[in-house]
């Protein structure tokens, strides 16, 4: 377990970097396509700010141990998506700024002795109240890229690319992913996935993006064709009850 303040400060970091890339966005460029397919950057935008109150709401959970209010089920989510994806450029900023602002406020609040407390994802699955900084981290990081506006996955940390991949051999190990191995060549880690397969070898971020269904770089080297990573990311292991 990473120290919840470590990873609070890395969130802190994470919202003012992604803040400072859309910090000029134009509406005409809030309407352009994103790296993602479908979605146009006023879709990741709104995405991003749904997904803090979601956060948020999981650590006010955490914190005082009741429910702040009903929760948003996935469809609710899908509509609220659907409905802020075309505002202006500054609505679109405006909101994403006020909800990570109340994500690290909440962070800030959380007793260290509440750290511990298990909260639900939407998809079921459970896990410390701590872990939801992590899932928020990765969120910025993954879809500051997916905005394609000049951040790039060789902008990912060491750290941060290296704690995600342990996170994610993690779980295609017990998923039975048809990979045998990946290598980090300028980590100088490894993972073994499986006892058959390809070994997968390539910079750190290159490896993520890729698992992260960002693509696969031409960085990459495989002794076999590369499979298809499935959706990305996939529940934790250990997985927590």
């Amino acid at each position: 377990m990473t120290e919840p303040t470590v990873l609070l400060d890395d969130v802190r970091a994470s919202a003012a970097r992604l803040s400072a890339t859309v910090d000029a966005l134009t509406d005409r460029e809030a309407r352009e396509p994103s790296a993602l397919a479908g979605w146009s950057r006023g879709h990741v935008l709104t995405h991003l700010a749904r997904s803090a109150d979601v956060y948020c709401w999981l650590l006010t959970l955490a914190r005082t141990g009741a429910e702040p209010g009903p929760r948003a089920d996935a469809t609710t989510l899908d509509r609220l998506l659907r409905e802020g994806a075309g505002r202006d450029a500054a609505a679109l900023v405006a909101d994403l700024r006020r909800s990570l602002d109340r994500l690290l406020d909440e962070a800030s609040a959380v007793p260290a002795e509440r750290w511990s407390v298990l909260v639900s994802a939407l998809a079921g699955w459970r896990h410390p109240a701590w872990f939801t900084l992590h899932r928020a981290r990765r969120e910025l990081e993954v879809h500051h890229v997916d905005l394609d506006l000049g951040h790039i996955p060789d902008a990912w940390s060491v750290g941060f690319v290296t704690g995600a991949l342990d996170e994610t051999a993690a779980a295609l190990a017990a998923r039975d992913f048809a990979v045998a191995r990946i290598e980090a060549t300028d980590l100088d880690r490894a993972w073994t996935l499986a006892a058959t397969g390809p070994t997968v070898t390539g910079p750190g971020h290159v490896l993520l993006a890729w698992l992260a269904g960002r693509g696969a770089d031409a960085r990459l080297r495989s002794d076999a064709p590369l499979p298809s990573p499935p959706a990305w990311p996939q529940p934790p292991t250990p997985g927590w009850r």
